[in-house]
This record gives structure tokens, sequence and C-alpha cells, in this order.
């Protein structure tokens, strides 16, 4: 019988998932750079963890394309690659706007509450937060906020792991693209849709969101 995985008592997330979390965000945000290799060690004293959540979190990663493992040679951040844009935009494209209007048929009471709340923090966000990276943790934010009050819990794996790939992308342009704090807050309208369950309004926001994306990465290729 394996034994029961460990919690942290602060966030309730077993070791390794808290580990997981830890490192994929610092990946998605390029705070660990395309091509970097990653120690266990550094990783799991950082993190308060340990080798072994971090060694299953290492794994985990590999599946979401996150990173790479060579033998005996270690393991590494994965490239960003370019030309993979259209590859995650023409998933994002059918399943975002699906997410969106599960999300405003489907949100709870609590979760439509939660959504509004969000929509007000996400109006004139630009004017009152200049940091570049902190406007993009949000878009992330926004992004697996919505997915989770989907209810399916297999198109929220699909489409976080798409986010992700698709935020390292704008993460190596962020200092290029001249709107990114109207992007992000595009959000409201979206947010809000779902709140009110206007399932057509928040599918059509959140295409045009998704293409606006792809368009903004393009322009300053």
């Amino acid at each position: 019988m394996s034994a029961a995985p460990q919690l942290s008592a602060s966030t309730g997330l077993s070791l390794a998932d808290q580990a997981y979390e830890g490192i994929r965000d610092r990946l998605v945000m390029l705070d660990i750079r395309p091509g970097e290799p990653l120690n266990d060690d550094a990783l799991a004293q950082e993190l308060g963890t340990g080798r072994t959540p971090v060694r299953e979190a290492l794994k985990r990663l590999e599946g979401d394309r996150l990173v790479v493992a060579y033998p005996r040679r270690g393991t590494f951040a994965t490239a960003v690659d370019i030309t993979d844009l259209a590859h995650i935009s023409e998933i994002r494209v059918q399943l975002e706007p699906l997410a969106a209007s599960r999300a405003a048929r489907n949100a709870s009471g609590v979760e439509r509450a939660h959504l509004s709340g969000l929509a007000r923090d996400m109006a004139g966000l630009g004017a009152r937060v200049s940091d570049r990276r902190e406007l993009l943790r949000r878009d992330v934010q926004v992004h697996r906020e919505v997915y989770r009050a989907a209810g399916n819990p297999h198109l929220e794996d699909i489409l976080v792991r798409q986010d992700n790939l698709a935020t390292r992308i704008w993460c190596l342009f962020l200092d290029r693209i001249p709107a990114i704090a109207g992007h992000v807050e595009e959000h409201v309208g979206l947010l809000d849709a779902i709140v009110e369950g206007n399932e057509e309004a928040a599918a059509r926001l959140a295409l045009e969101h998704v293409v606006g994306f792809e368009r903004a990465v393009r322009a300053v290729l």
C-alpha cells in the first residue's frame, strides 16, 4: 500500500501538487527561462517541499510539455517555439468558447459571485497596474477561473495546458506588444456575460479574445 500524500497545512495541497504549481507557474511566466536546467535540490529548497515532491512534479510537467528530461543530462525547461502558435490557437478557438458558454450555463451562485468580483477587479486594471508581468498573471488567473466554472475537469485540464503554452509565447513578446492592458481588460465583458448566464455572448467574447491574442503576437513577429 502506498503512503498517503503529505499535505501542506497552509494550502491543503499535497507537497507534490504544491511543487507542481510552483514550478509550473515559474515555467509559464518564463521565470525559468527556456532551455534552463532545473535543479532538484535548488527547487526543493526554494519551494520547501523536499526532493521527492519536486521529482514527481517534474514528471507531470514533462507531460505538460513544459520540461524535457534527457538521460544522464537532467531536466530542462522546454524551448518556446513560435511555430506552435497556430497549433495552440487551433485548439483554443474551438474550446475556449465552449468553456465560456458552459461556465455561463453551469456556474454555481458562489462561482458567479466570485467571477463578478473578479470582473470588477479587472475593470480599469491598466490604470492601476503598470507591471506587464502582473497584468499577464491576471490574464492567466481569469482563464483558469473560467475553465473551473465550466464544470468539466477534462476540458479544464486541456485548456489550462494550452493556455500555459500560449502564455509562454506571450511572455516572449511582452515588452513589444503595446495593448497588453486592453487585452487583459477584455475579460470584464466575458466575465459579465458568464455571470449573467449569457452563453452566446460568453462564447463570442472568448473567441474574440483568443483570436486577438494570436493577432497581437503575429503583429510583432
